[in-house]
């Protein structure tokens, strides 16, 4: 498990009191911009986080202590604090779960669930109980978009902070209950060879669009076996292989003394060496994906232009071949 995000000590209105602070000096604290309001009751001594999870995990610890009955994070608060990776979920609101008996609290800043829990599924963070891993992921899983939900499986997949065969063997205690279908496909397509949110956000799409690729995390080999590259995507039966391109991936690829530009020279001469070995190669980038239909039509045509250069090397081929032997079988210059 990751780190959860570093945050400022949280300062509450009724320890403040307690300890002879009064609400007018709270107040002039706060217009002096000594204190930073989080939310009503609750305060730092600095300014508020940028990074959302850090700024949501704040808000946690101030709305768990301001509750009158006990109830335990979930959801996408309990992976803030477990420092599960998420993706395009909002985190406006506080997520906790209490038992069945209890009421689903709704406020401005407060989502309460009503469910069943067992004991082993919840964790201490902080002090606080939290859901773990698997049961917070799952809990993901039923109640977020398919895209999100995906990019959150194949991080913590990715990072080994679950593993695939728990995921499986949970769902079976989730059926029948609401999003229990959204969760066994979600399960069933994440992947921890996806090595970004650009990645696994590409396999969703593709996969929706029906072409999805033969293999993921490709590689391709010259004669001997010599490793040439490893790509994001291939599908083997065209000899095409794809390439998302995010910015963040050319600045994993520099080294020691390297510029961008260096990053992105060597990165075409990689495609060059790919290309050399008889591959086709499509790219795309971040505006594609967010236009699914553009993205699956680029990598159609892709596959077309690839199949039918595979063809006609094999025609090629085949024509060279009986050019070089007569009807007798002897050989001859073509």
């Amino acid at each position: 498990m990751t780190e959860p995000p570093a945050v400022p000590p949280l300062l509450l209105r009724r320890d403040a009191v307690a300890g002879g602070w009064s609400d007018d000096e709270l107040a002039r604290a706060v217009r002096a911009g000594d204190l930073t309001r989080l939310r009503r009751g609750a305060y730092v001594d600095a300014v508020l986080p940028a990074e959302p999870a850090a700024h949501h995990a704040l808000l946690v610890q101030a709305t768990l202590a301001g509750l009158r009955r006990p109830a335990v994070v979930s959801h996408q608060s309990a992976a803030v604090l477990l420092g599960l990776p998420l993706w395009d979920v909002t985190l406006d609101r506080v997520h906790v779960t209490r038992p069945p008996g209890s009421c689903g609290d709704r406020s401005g800043v407060l989502s309460c669930h009503v469910a069943r829990m067992r004991e082993d599924e919840v964790v201490e963070v902080g002090g606080m109980r939290v859901t773990g891993p698997v049961r917070t992921l799952l809990d993901l899983a039923r109640s977020l978009p398919h895209e999100a939900t995906v990019v959150a499986l194949d991080a913590a997949l990715h990072r080994g902070l679950v593993a695939h065969e728990d995921l499986r063997a949970r769902l079976f205690d989730i059926v029948g209950s609401p999003g229990a279908r959204s969760a066994v496909r979600a399960v069933a397509a994440a992947d921890g060879r996806s090595e970004s949110v650009g990645e696994s956000r590409s396999r969703v799409v593709l996969q929706r669009w029906t072409i999805a690729p033969s293999a993921v995390q490709f590689e391709v080999r010259a004669g001997g076996g010599r490793l040439v590259a490893r790509t994001d995507f291939a599908w083997e039966d065209v000899g095409l292989v794809g390439e998302f391109d995010g910015r963040v991936k050319y600045g994993r690829l520099l080294r020691d003394g390297q510029e961008p530009g260096d990053a992105v020279f060597a990165e075409k001469l990689r495609e060059d060496a790919v290309r050399d070995e008889g591959w086709d190669v499509v790219r795309w980038v971040w505006a594609e994906l967010a236009a699914p239909h553009r993205l699956a039509a680029k990598v159609r045509r892709a596959r077309e232009r690839a199949g039918r250069r595979r063809s006609e090397r094999s025609s090629g081929a085949a024509r060279a071949g009986g050019a070089l032997q007569d009807p007798g079988g002897a050989r001859r210059t073509p």
